[in-house]
């Protein structure tokens, strides 16, 4: 992972060859904006102790790079082991987290050491903790005390030395009074708390992200960079980014893409969730989604289909799924289901395979 270099244009990013096309992640972090050059000051600071660390941000926002600078600047020699704890088969949750011997349940051919025998002299960082079973969660703050592991099949421990950085873009403190998460395990991992703002607060940010993604895919098109209009500079800058640094990379690709090596204008940049930028003389004013939406419903009224309703749910459906990181916890909570409802979605539109919903 690149680090900052200098104040010209400080920027984390991943190792080179790192590739994950399903990921929601954001894939470069800068800190140009006063706000963000104070989080870097404090993981400068922190970096180099071992005390556990809480990274607060919205999906997108970089919580990942943090955690991987984190790493960097402890000066530990083990791996950085990245999990993401919303995409944990709660069946087999154990067996990733603490390893399994050979024949320890059914499909266990052989010894397999857990992401906390990986992470041995290095960084475990989870990501969206908020989101480990309760039951799970018990475990984990036994092996943090202990430190120590016992395999799935075994009884034998073994000691661990690992320094624990986690994640979330959910409110622990609500979740522990809500009864999902524990107080014990959140006064654990909550030593020092960074929060990484939302691109939309940290707007110094927008333009030297653009111009990183610009310069990367310019260079994977084999075009010549080039250059954003003043309309469109100020699109950017207007457009309050739901998706954070994530949604960012997404729209300039797609402007790269659209526009070859032309100036980019503003009909090149594609906003998601429907906004479209639009400037009055009071100040910025974006149209409301709900508005596209139902410009688009009545457009779809006209031509209809077979399944109508059954279409729009499963658009829905996939987009909010991929928008929460195939998470189905967060997902359900985005939609304002139960996570049961939210699985009977899935296995109807066809994205739990070979799962009965309940």
């Amino acid at each position: 992972m690149s680090g900052p270099q200098g104040h010209s244009s400080p920027i984390l990013t991943f190792p080179q060859g790192e590739k994950d096309p399903l990921s929601i992640r954001a894939k470069a972090l800068v800190f140009a904006d006063p706000r963000s050059r104070q989080l870097l000051e404090f993981l400068q600071r922190v970096g180099p102790s071992e005390v556990p660390v809480l990274i607060n941000g919205e999906t997108g926002t970089g919580k990942e790079l943090v955690a991987r600078y984190l790493h960097a600047a402890s000066g530990r020699r083990g791996a950085f082991v990245a999990v993401n704890c919303g995409a944990i088969s709660e069946t087999l949750a154990e067996s990733e987290f603490f390893g399994h011997e050979a024949g320890a349940f059914s499909g266990a051919a052989g010894r397999r050491p857990g992401w906390f025998e990986e992470a041995d002299g290095g960084t475990l960082f989870l990501d969206e903790i908020g989101d480990l079973p309760l039951a799970l969660q018990v475990k984990l703050l036994r092996v943090l005390q202990e430190q120590e592991v016992v395999r799935v099949g075994s009884r034998k421990p073994v000691k661990i030395d690992i320094r624990l950085v986690t994640a979330t873009n959910v409110d622990l403190e609500q979740a522990v009074e809500a009864g999902n998460f524990r107080l014990d395990l959140f006064y654990r991992i909550n030593v020092a708390q960074v929060a990484v703002l939302p691109l939309r607060e940290r707007p110094l940010d927008i333009l030297p992200l653009v111009e990183h993604f610009r310069r990367i895919y310019s260079a994977r098109l084999n075009i010549s960079e080039p250059m954003l209009s003043e309309s469109a500079t100020q699109a950017l800058l207007d457009y309050p980014w739901p998706g954070n640094i994530r949604e960012l990379e997404n729209v300039v690709h797609l402007a790269l893409l659209v526009a070859g090596d032309k100036p980019i204008r503003p009909e090149h940049l594609k906003f998601s969730a429907g906004l479209s930028v639009a400037r009055t003389s009071a100040g910025n004013v974006h149209t409301l989604p709900q508005e596209v939406m139902r410009e688009q419903l009545l457009r779809l009224f006209e031509v209809p289909g077979e399944a109508l309703l059954h279409d729009i749910e499963d658009l829905i459906v996939r987009e909010a799924f991929a928008y929460c990181g195939f998470n189905q916890l967060r997902t359900a909570a985005l939609l304002g289901i139960t996570r049961n409802a939210m699985r009977t979605l899935l296995v109807n539109h066809g994205m739990l395979k070979g799962r009965t919903p309940g």
